[in-house]
């Protein structure tokens, strides 16, 4: 049954805390458990929790004891024009409801076709058509775990022809259509942006930064396309670049802060290296605060 607007702003908001978290890796389990960790929160991707125990879950229980939680969906294929996997769902909210993260999101993006997972995250046109698939998808999505879903704004390294929305336009009437948030991530913001030769700084002045929930900050790796042109990876193995702390400090300045994941999920470094970058992104959400009570 599909929610009506009304009935998804009655939801469970997300409640994550207004501070920097990290994405978790069982690596790091026990130099995290040892002590009490400088980060508001953890965030797990869904789809890696989805059995019925063992470590994954032994380790995840034991986190949730402490921190608070976000669970990061990668399966749903909220852009897919077919409809969802009605037993993906049903396992996303046994889960949901066995942790009860403060906080749950999904990619603006397609993963499915027929019977077959593609293992990625890929870009769809933004046309009418597209849009009212997405909004029927979330607010589903939402209908069916009872929570505000977390849209979030892709890296992609192509445009189509046949789009007719602006990105920006595009989720912004998704959030106004079903009520849910929407998850930031800045460094598929200049990836984008420096693909598609277009101004990263532009891109955010046109984000609906008051339905932004969540925000994700992640390194890129560098390469060139077959016409010598920069191109962008969202490649997840590196620090923040500096180009991305900049738009990042641009967004809290004008929203205040918000809760920040740092996500390394290649090449994955040493906790105490992880934990830096954390600690990077909550100085800079202090000294928003400061400014802003200055």
């Amino acid at each position: 049954m599909k929610a009506s607007h009304i009935e998804v702003l009655r939801l469970e908001a997300s409640r994550l805390p207004r501070r920097a978290g990290v994405g978790f890796k069982p690596e790091h389990f026990l130099a995290i458990d040892i002590e009490p960790q400088p980060v508001g929160f953890f965030e797990v991707h869904a789809e890696n929790y989805m059995g019925a125990g063992g470590p994954p879950h032994a380790q995840l229980a034991r986190l949730r004891a402490d921190y608070a939680l976000s669970i990061h969906g990668v399966g749903l294929s909220i852009g897919a024009m077919q409809p969802l996997d009605r037993t993906h769902l049903a396992r996303l909210k046994a889960l949901c409801e066995r942790y009860q993260p403060e906080s749950f999101s999904e990619h603006l993006a397609w993963s499915t076709h027929d019977t077959v997972f593609l293992n990625d995250l890929l870009p769809l046109p933004y046309t009418e058509e597209t849009l009212a698939v997405v909004a029927a998808h979330v607010d589903e999505v939402q209908t069916a775990l009872g929570r505000e879903m977390l849209l979030e704004n892709p890296a992609t390294y192509l445009l189509f022809e046949e789009s007719t929305i602006e990105e920006t336009d595009f989720l912004a009437d998704v959030a106004r259509r079903t009520g849910c948030g929407l998850l930031l991530d800045v460094n598929n913001v200049f990836v984008a942006a420096t693909n598609h030769h277009l101004d990263p700084w532009a891109y955010l002045a046109r984000f609906p930064l008051d339905r932004v929930r969540e925000i994700h900050l992640s390194g890129h790796s560098e390469t060139v396309d077959d016409h010598g042109a920069p191109l962008l990876i969202d490649s997840h193995d590196t620090p923040v670049r500096d180009p991305v702390w900049s738009l990042y400090e641009e967004v809290i300045g004008r929203i205040g802060p918000v809760a920040t994941l740092i996500e390394w999920d290649n090449d994955i470094p040493e906790w105490p290296v992880l934990r830096a970058e954390a600690e990077a992104a909550n100085a800079l959400l202090l000294d928003t605060v400061a400014r802003q009570v200055a």
